[in-house]
Order: structure tokens, then C-alpha cells, then sequence
């Protein structure tokens, strides 16, 4: 995902209708912010995940 992360940026229909007006910054910042809404979905999976992991290997250890 980090490495395709340059080359996969896009927007909604909506989105992409503003960042058409030829406002480069503009549209690299909605590419930022984007990404940026994108990344706290996975941090919450993964914790959720570590949580679990954790809570299996102090079962099996007891």
C-alpha cells in the first residue's frame, strides 16, 4: 500500500469536479486529506487484531 500510494491517488465524482478547476495545491491537498481519512480504518483493524492476538497468546498460555 505505501509503495502504490503515489501513484493511486483519486477522488469522487464530487471531488474531482472541484479539484478540475486547475488548482494544483488545491488538488494535492484533497489528495492528502484523502489519504490521511484512509489511514484510520486500517490503524483501528489492526489494533483490533493486536488486541485479539494478545488476548489468544495470554489464553494459551495460561
Amino acid at each position: 500500500m505505501i509503495f502504490t500510494l503515489k501513484s493511486s491517488y483519486s477522488q469522487c465524482a464530487m471531488c474531482k469536479a472541484v479539484v478540475e478547476s486547475g488548482d494544483v495545491p488545491l488538488a494535492e491537498g484533497v489528495n492528502n486529506g484523502i489519504s490521511y481519512l484512509m489511514v484510520f480504518p486500517y490503524l483501528l483493524i489492526g489494533g483490533l487484531f493486536f488486541a485479539l492476538y494478545r488476548y489468544k497468546k495470554n489464553q494459551a498460555k495460561n
